[in-house]
């Protein structure tokens, strides 16, 4: 039962395997690639973007510091100036603790710029990778597309396709359907000429009969033509006739017109 189900599981990859590949498309695929590498850059950009912000809040702090430094240290001066040496002393203590401070700041500070050009860095690169794989992809696309177009245009013209062997195969069955009615047709009429098969219809007849009827029917024709010609041969003879019996009766006409008469007196 197991050997079933393994082949059933290797079966089913396979037949899935084969699926994903039919429905993969090479350029979707690149597409998605570039997009991803996209939004990576982005994040890139982003970090230096916050980096950068970092960096320049520590030096306000440090302008703000270094300034409070400056005027303990004129305030000191000043209390000395005055006498008041325990005011200057005061002064002093809070500039070193705010020196602490700014040191601490300047550190931090040059890591931030550190930071903040090796992900400068970082993205530049990156720019330039995602800048060549667009290029690239481009390239490929274009290319797949062309030999998909070559590829189809072969299959049209060889008939291998789908599509045209479906085709291909339609033709085939009606050229082999209408064959098999002709010669099924071919069949049934000399059968029927010959007698061997009955004409339910009464329409059929046997080679003698059809050329007694053919014979038949060409004396008909050659009875009906001489009757047409009997015909039109007396018709000729009558009117003939009437021609040269109204000539005879003018010429009667004409003599009597020219025999003189004589008057009785």
């Amino acid at each position: 039962m197991s050997g079933v189900m393994k082949r059933m599981g290797m079966l089913f990859r396979a037949k899935a395997n084969k699926a994903l590949d039919r429905a993969e498309d090479p350029r979707e695929t690149l597409d998605y690639s570039y997009q991803k590498q996209l939004e990576l850059l982005q994040k890139v950009r982003r970090g230096v973007a916050d980096v950068a912000t970092s960096r320049k809040r520590l030096e306000l702090q440090l302008n703000q510091l270094q300034g409070q430094s400056s005027k303990l240290e004129d305030q000191g001066k000043k209390a000395l100036a005055l006498g008041r040496e325990d005011l200057a002393r005061e002064a002093l203590t809070r500039r070193s603790a705010l020196q602490q401070q700014v040191t601490d700041l300047e550190t931090q500070h040059q890591t931030l710029q550190g930071e903040e050009e090796k992900l400068t860095l970082a993205a530049q690169r990156l720019q330039a990778k995602v800048d060549s794989f667009r290029t690239k992809k481009e390239t490929i696309k274009a290319t797949y597309t062309a030999a998909q177009a070559q590829t189809q245009i072969g299959e049209a013209f060889s008939g291998i396709s789908e599509e045209m062997g479906d085709v291909g195969v339609a033709i085939q069955r009606a050229e082999d359907k209408t064959q098999q009615l002709q010669a099924r047709s071919g069949a049934i009429d000399e059968l029927l000429a010959s007698g061997a098969l009955d004409d339910a219809s009464n329409t059929a007849k046997d080679d003698i009969t059809a050329e007694l009827d053919r014979l038949s029917g060409g004396t008909d024709v050659e009875l009906e033509l001489q009757r047409m010609k009997s015909e039109l041969a007396g018709s000729s003879t009558e009117g003939q006739q009437a021609i040269e019996g109204g000539d005879q009766q003018g010429s009667v006409q004409q003599q009597s017109q020219e025999t003189p008469r004589f008057d009785k007196q």
